[in-house]
């Protein structure tokens, strides 16, 4: 990436002089003078580094740094080996942006085929681009995938986090795609409803599994019925469970998305994450973004190539499925680096550890007058429990003892667990949630 250089006094009186311009306020005349910056921005003076690091620290003692988190609905914070960030803030791999022209670097190529050979043996799938945005952002493009001609129509349930039901509104209305949001029960989309809603003009159905509300979804019918109908099948996946429940091909889904930021990415105030897509081979020329292959080279060396780009810039606008230019290149770095640290063994035990302390959550506060969770349905790591007083009161009062609380969602309070929260935290929320039970 270049420096900037900004223009001297001698560049800008020669831009004036080939404008026969005397001053930059004669250049501005026809801005009404009411807008115009007239004594310079409203700005501090600038600082040395050692007094931009002090300022710097002084608003970062300003954070809540919490001991124990139970809070996840979409981000989640999982153990992140050191190996990961070691690895991929090495200077050659760590950019500004993007790298616009892959092309140019075999290093850049081969990161990118690696990210998207194992987003393929995670979800099952044939193919996976170099990923988008965010999670939300692959949910949406996802839905153009499956657009015909004839079949426009897009249902999606409540059940699936709320953003992303909104990115999808979002992407769909500019196109005047219908899109249903499909009201459930109990936390849970059944078949039978699911069916119903199901007409001749139905594109696809997106379903998130585990669902916001940390339900198991049962997308192998939900699969089953929107093929019955003609419907292609989206299931949204959250990477880290996987490691344990069935992958998104054995369910029957055509193409496969989610929110990657589990794979190795902290909170960071909420990005950048990293939206994974993958689906199958039948439908890889309508998935956006780029795709890289392996060959070999003049020589028969193995190389990288790109392989696919169904983008506008490459190909006829009217061919193209989106105008996604670019990917999270760092970001499906970081997650390729994660999945190799970790391995199918270490990502089935952050799986297996993150259900396992979340059921005994469920388990220690069922002990507990008034916070029974809402549904008896199957859940990985997250679940719903009703709570006897109002959340705010609880969560000021957790915030003593440095835990973030669950999130308030409607009918109670979604709790998370990872492999992160211990048997010693869980009991001691358990104490405090029973304390304030009894007031």
């Amino acid at each position: 990436m270049g420096s900037y250089l900004p223009s001297t006094a001698q560049e800008r009186r020669e831009m004036l002089g080939e404008l026969r311009l005397s001053s930059f306020d004669e250049l501005y005349k026809h801005v009404p003078e009411q807008v115009r910056l007239k004594h310079g921005l409203d700005i501090p003076e600038g600082v040395s580094e050692m007094e931009a690091a002090a300022k710097l620290s002084a608003l970062a003692d300003k954070n809540r740094r919490y001991r124990a988190i139970f809070r996840g609905a979409g981000a989640y914070d999982h153990y992140i080996p050191a190996i990961v960030k070691s690895v991929t803030a090495k200077e050659e791999f760590l950019t500004a942006y993007t790298p616009y022209q892959a092309e140019i670097s075999q290093g850049v190529l081969q990161s990118i085929f690696e990210y998207q050979t194992q987003i393929c043996e995670l979800t099952g799938m044939d193919v996976s681009n170099a990923s988008v945005y965010d999670g939300a952002v692959a949910a949406a493009e996802a839905v153009f995938m499956c657009q015909e001609r004839k079949r426009t129509g897009v249902i999606v349930p409540d059940t699936a986090d709320a953003q992303v039901i909104r990115v999808i509104q979002t992407y769909c209305g500019s196109r005047n795609v219908p899109v249903t949001v499909l009201r459930t029960k109990g936390h849970a989309l059944d078949a039978d409803t699911l069916k119903e809603a199901l007409k001749q003009d139905t594109a696809c159905v997106y379903v998130q599994s585990p669902n916001f509300y940390g339900v198991i979804e049962d997308t192998t019918a939900l699969a089953r019925a929107a093929h019955e109908a003609g419907a292609k099948f989206i299931m949204g996946a959250y990477p880290i469970s996987l490691g344990l429940l069935k992958s998104p091909g054995e369910c029957g889904a055509d193409i496969a998305v989610g929110e990657g930021q589990s794979l190795g990415l902290p909170l960071s105030f909420g990005g950048p994450y990293l939206g994974y897509m993958a689906c199958r081979k039948e439908l890889m020329r309508r998935l956006p973004g780029r795709i890289v292959g392996q060959t070999n080279d003049s020589e028969g060396r193995r190389c990288f190539v790109l392989t696919l780009q169904a983008r506008e810039q490459h190909i006829r606008r009217e061919k193209a499925t989106s105008n996604i230019c670019s990917n999270e290149a760092l970001c499906a770095m970081t997650a390729s680096v994660y999945l190799a640290a970790m391995g199918p063994e270490g990502l089935k035990r952050a799986a297996v550890n993150s259900a396992a302390h979340a059921h005994y959550l469920a388990q220690r506060l069922s002990e507990i007058k008034g916070f029974e969770p809402v549904t008896d349905k199957p859940f990985f790591n997250e679940f719903v429990a009703r709570c006897p007083v109002p959340p705010a009161e609880l969560q000021a009062r957790l915030d003593k003892e440095g835990i973030l609380g669950g999130l308030p969602v409607e009918g109670g309070v979604l709790w998370c667990c990872t492999e992160k929260n211990t048997r010693e935290q869980i009991d001691r929320l358990a104490e405090i949630l029973g304390e304030v039970s009894a007031e």
